[in-house]
């Protein structure tokens, strides 16, 4: 479990800023309740945001998430693994790629796709096996475009729902891409390139000017 302990590069939880923000959100008298309290103090105090600069390693580092207050899928994964090992609870990051249904048109036409591969997670050591947590979706964004809020309990996988609230098909998880220690930002960035032409030929500039966050 050593290197899920560690701080890393992405996953910097050495950190200054990360070891406060864990400390003052942690609470609870075992690893289970505090990874919870740590799961919604990432997922409901950063503000998710799809739309960065992907190209930018900072956009995949638990620290620039914080310091930014906002961060995309992998960004806050990160965080929380970073905050949970800073709690002496072991983490890692996880990937998978996921089909969302419920993309808005204007996302989709700019993104090429409605297929977002590297979707990330936190997979948090607890009780003796591996629980995946998924931070992502802040509660405000949730209840604004009508999906289910995740819940986490620390015993069982939280990831995204298959319906929304109106029983539309939401998110179904097509591929898994594994674990990490650390984020393998170049491994993403590549994949990112070859899924998005698009929007990489659009230009980062361009394409942030045609949606807006939680569009």
């Amino acid at each position: 479990m050593r290197e899920y302990l560690a701080s890393a590069h992405y996953v910097d939880s050495a950190h200054p800023a990360v070891q406060a923000f864990s400390k003052r959100h942690v609470k609870g008298s075992d690893d289970r309740e505090r990874a919870i309290s740590l799961y919604y103090a990432v997922r409901d105090e950063i503000r998710y945001n799809p739309f960065l600069d992907f190209t930018s390693p900072e956009a995949f580092r638990a620290s620039s998430v914080l310091a930014a207050d906002q961060g995309f899928c992998v960004g806050k994964a990160s965080l929380l693994a970073a905050c949970a090992r800073a709690a002496g609870i072991p983490a890692r990051v996880g990937f998978a790629d996921v089909k969302n249904h419920l993309t808005s048109p204007r996302l989709a036409e700019t993104m090429g796709s409605d297929l977002f591969v590297y979707h990330g997670y936190t997979d948090l050591y607890l009780d003796g096996r591996w629980v995946k947590a998924t931070p992502a979706f802040n509660l405000a964004l949730c209840e604004r475009f009508r999906v289910k809020p995740l819940e986490f309990d620390g015993r069982e996988d939280s990831i995204f729902h298959p319906f929304d609230r109106d029983n539309r098909r939401h998110m179904e998880y097509l591929r898994e891409r594994g674990t990490y220690a650390d984020v393998p930002v170049d491994e993403i960035q590549r994949a990112f390139r070859e899924a998005y032409p698009r929007f990489y030929r659009l230009g980062r500039d361009a394409a942030k000017e045609t949606f807006t966050p939680g569009a």
